[in-house]
């Protein structure tokens, strides 16, 4: 199916939109991006694969959150690893963001 993600800035009670977001898929030794995009201003990136299939793999999203919340940024970046079992299903990784500290779970 896909992958999708959306970043809610928990400091501020909004969406954080305008972060970039790259997805990768591990191939052995190495993570090959797959995807990238920026959040819309409801946060969200639906697609993080534009459009291409969902595999059963180990895949990397990494938020680009130093832009996002300045140079005094605590996490400058964000990265969730996570494993897909089930690619037939819908697979929806959001991220609560504060200045210093964030959540994620899976979504639906």
């Amino acid at each position: 199916m896909s992958l999708s993600t959306h970043i809610l800035d928990t400091a501020l009670g909004r969406p954080a939109s305008g972060v970039a977001v790259t997805a990768a898929v591990r191939k052995g030794d190495t993570w090959v991006v797959v995807g990238t995009g920026a959040t819309d201003g409801n946060g969200r990136v639906a697609d993080l694969l534009a459009g291409e299939p969902l595999e059963a793999a180990t895949y990397r999203i990494t938020f680009a959150t130093g832009a996002y919340l300045g140079p005094a940024a605590f996490y400058p970046e964000v990265v969730i690893t996570l494993r897909v079992t089930a690619p037939e299903e819908h697979h929806h990784i959001p991220l609560l963001l504060a200045p210093h500290g964030y959540t994620t779970y899976r979504g639906s």
